[in-house]
């Protein structure tokens, strides 16, 4: 199993990349470590306010100070592939990073892309630490979430009552959207403090409720410490089908519950959900481990916008794709470590994803009509796994009295792809 954004390692060999962590206070909160490594660089590249924070040991420093073009990620991939390839650059390259490199920094970008032995990483204190030591906040418990590269939606994906939660802006703008958007999602009682510039000369600490926050837009460099006050909403799945925009097509909530649990969420993991309707099974796919990826696959664009609405409502919209129908969508998709198929149903795409599948990997299908169920019954023969009936019934008026509701049965197939990678021979015949 591999990570799900893990970059193919640079066939560069020599050159070396020395991650240097910078806090507000600049060149005089550098440890002397740090320093001569700074006094050592031919080339330092980082962002403008990070180099700008060399100014008092410009004169000390012979290197070149080369701000990042936008978009960085563009700038840093092409940095990582070339460099050391030629006499005109140097085999060490020097970076800055704000705080420490390896927390949601440009350190960690780096070691995913070249390998941990050719980085060297000196870290300051990371904008998390400075934020809960002026809080007095266990940053063991407190959970932290980055917006530098997503959406300040993210936030949704941890708020629940009681919960610390930190956001790492993106810029001056992200304090007030995080307030627009706790307020609308039922969390505009929550304290929410703005920390700028911390640990340097200019910085700034200002709380109050998300709901009252129309304070003007601030320094770019900040934290949002929010510290929860609304309803309690859980990681786990089966949440209530009112939680979703939906038109009657999704998974209920006790099947999803279920569903979710069968494909068994656990670390840096792609999902593929097929005939994706409102998205519920992949949102809470998602929800339970936030290391994972999916990628959906909905036929009709009103449904794949309601899916998209659905996935920002609940924090996840920066790690979900959507994609057309099944299976023109299927063929350039990564590779994924589970499939999910709630709707659209053939035996073509049962074989195409099947094929798909990575070894090891979770088939689950859910199979409403009589036609699939025995189309399921028939692979679960083939080729084992677990094969369910799922009947729920829920209680519901009947004229002056109550009586029980059942809603249409569901049969279940999980099934795990062995891992010598052939497919059975069932599947292959269809694809055949």
């Amino acid at each position: 199993m591999r990570s799900p954004g893990a970059a193919v390692t640079s066939t560069v060999p020599t050159s070396e990349f020395v991650v240097v962590g910078i806090g507000a206070d600049g060149w005089p909160g550098l440890g002397e470590p740090a320093r001569d490594e700074l006094r050592r660089a031919r080339v330092i590249y980082g962002a403008a306010r990070q180099l700008a924070l060399l100014d008092g040991a410009a004169p000390r420093l012979g290197a070149q100070l080369r701000p990042w073009r936008s978009p960085m990620s563009e700038h840093l991939a092409e940095l990582v592939e070339t460099w050391g390839v030629d006499d005109a650059h140097p085999d060490t390259v020097h970076i800055l990073a704000s705080g420490d490199p390896m927390f949601h920094g440009v350190g960690a970008s780096i070691v995913a892309r070249v390998g941990a032995d050719r980085v060297r990483v000196f870290p300051a204190v990371s904008s998390a630490s400075l934020a809960c030591a002026r809080l007095g906040w266990d940053l063991a418990t407190t959970r932290i979430v980055s917006a530098v590269r997503t959406e300040p939606g993210v936030v949704l994906g941890e708020v629940t009552d009681g919960a610390r939660v930190l956001v790492l802006s993106r810029d001056e703008t992200t304090p007030a959207a995080v307030a627009e958007l706790l307020t609308d999602a039922g969390f505009g009682a929550s304290a929410m403090t703005v920390l700028e510039q911390l640990g340097g000369p200019a910085e700034q600490i200002a709380t109050d409720t998300a709901e009252g926050w129309h304070r003007r837009a601030g320094d770019p460099l900040n934290i949002v410490a929010v510290d929860c006050v609304g309803p309690h909403r859980t990681r786990l799945p089966g949440r209530a089908d009112e939680a979703y925009e939906h038109d009657g097509q999704i998974t209920k909530s006790t099947i999803r519950a279920l569903t979710v649990c069968a494909l068994e969420p656990a670390g840096a993991q792609i999902l593929w959900d097929i005939g994706a309707g409102s998205g519920s099974v992949a949102i809470e796919w998602l929800r339970a481990d936030d290391r994972g990826l999916a990628v959906a696959f909905e036929r009709d664009p009103e449904r794949a916008d309601r899916l998209r609405r659905n996935a920002a409502r609940h924090g996840v919209a920066h790690r979900l794709s959507v994609r057309g129908p099944a299976p023109d969508e299927l063929a350039d998709a990564p590779e994924p470590d589970a499939v999910f198929i709630g709707g659209g149903l053939d035996e073509e795409i049962l074989a195409l994803a099947w094929d798909a599948l990575a070894d090891s990997g979770r088939l689950v299908v859910n199979a409403v009509t009589v036609e699939n169920q025995a189309l399921v019954t028939r692979r679960h023969a083939d080729q084992g796994g677990t094969l369910r009936r799922l009947s729920v019934e829920t209680v519901a008026p009947l004229g002056t009295m109550t009586t029980w509701r059942p809603a249409l049965p569901i049969v279940q197939w999980s099934v795990d792809k062995p891992t010598t990678g052939l497919p059975d021979a069932g599947l292959a015949e269809v694809v055949r």
